[in-house]
C-alpha cells in the first residue's frame, strides 16, 4: 500500500515574528562591536599617517632651522621660485604645503585622517589644489606665531586629529573618544578626550596648557592651528 509523502509545513506568522525578532536582537549585539572595529581602523590610519608627517617635518627642520612658519614660508618660496603650491600660513594646509614646496614630499594620504569633516585626497597636488579644502585632517602646533623644533621637551606635539569643527577642540567620535598626537619627537601617543573637547595629557594636564610643570614650560604658548573646512 502506499504511503502519502510528508507534506512541508511553512513558518507560521507566530515563527517568523520569533526568528525576525531573534536577527534583530543579535544585530543590536554586534553592531556596537563592528563600529568600534571601524573607529579602531581609522585610528591605526591615523597614527600611521602621523609617523609619515614626522619623518617629513624632521627632514624640513633640517633644511630650515625649524617646523613650518610664516619666516619659513617665506624662505620655501624664495629657494624653490618654479613651486606652483602656494604655502600659505592662513590654515594647516598652508602649513603643511611648506612640505611640498620644499619638495620633501608630494603625498597627500600622510595628512588625511577620518575626522567626519574630511575627504579623501584626489592626488591633484598642483597649484591651488595641493591640500585643498577638507584634504586635511590633522591641525598643527605652533608657538603663537612662530615654528616649533626638536629642541626642548620630547613630548611636546606638533600635529594633532579629530579636531572638531573650528578646531578649538577635539572630537570624541571619530576615535572613540581618542585624541592622535604626533610629538616632536616622531612618537604618537592616543589620549582620551574629556567631556569639554580637550586631549588629557598625563598629570591631568590638557594639551594646550602650559606652565612651569606642562609639556610646554614658561616660554611657550601652544597655539593650534586647524584644517581647512
Amino acid at each position: 500500500m502506499k504511503t502519502n509523502p510528508t507534506q512541508r509545513r511553512g513558518f507560521t506568522l507566530v515563527e517568523l515574528l520569533v526568528v525576525i525578532v531573534i536577527i534583530a536582537s543579535l544585530a543590536g549585539l554586534t553592531a556596537p562591536m563592528v563600529i568600534r572595529q571601524r573607529k579602531k581602523a581609522d585610528q591605526t590610519e591615523a597614527t600611521s599617517n602621523a609617523r609619515q608627517i614626522g619623518l617629513a617635518m624632521f627632514e624640513f627642520e633640517t633644511e630650515y632651522g625649524s617646523f613650518p612658519d610664516a619666516e619659513t614660508a617665506t624662505e620655501v618660496t624664495e629657494n624653490n621660485p618654479d613651486g606652483t603650491v602656494d604655502p600659505t600660513t592662513e590654515d594647516s594646509n598652508g602649513y603643511f604645503r611648506q612640505l611640498f614646496r620644499a619638495n620633501i614630499t608630494q603625498s597627500e594620504q600622510m595628512f588625511y585622517a577620518k575626522t567626519g569633516l574630511t575627504k579623501k585626497p584626489d592626488g591633484d597636488i598642483n597649484g591651488v589644489e595641493a591640500l585643498a579644502d577638507r584634504e586635511v585632517g590633522f591641525g598643527y602646533m605652533l608657538n603663537t606665531e612662530n615654528g616649533l623644533s626638536t629642541a626642548g621637551n620630547p613630548a611636546r606635539v606638533i600635529a594633532m586629529t579629530p579636531l572638531a569643527e573650528g578646531g578649538e577642540n577635539f572630537n570624541p567620535d571619530p576615535f572613540d573618544k581618542k585624541a592622535v598626537l604626533l610629538r616632536i619627537d616622531n612618537s604618537v601617543a592616543s589620549v582620551n578626550i574629556n567631556n569639554d573637547g580637550e586631549a588629557l595629557l598625563g598629570g591631568g594636564k590638557t594639551l594646550t596648557q602650559s606652565g612651569a610643570d606642562t609639556i610646554w614650560g614658561t616660554s611657550i604658548t601652544p597655539t593650534i592651528v586647524a584644517p581647512s573646512e
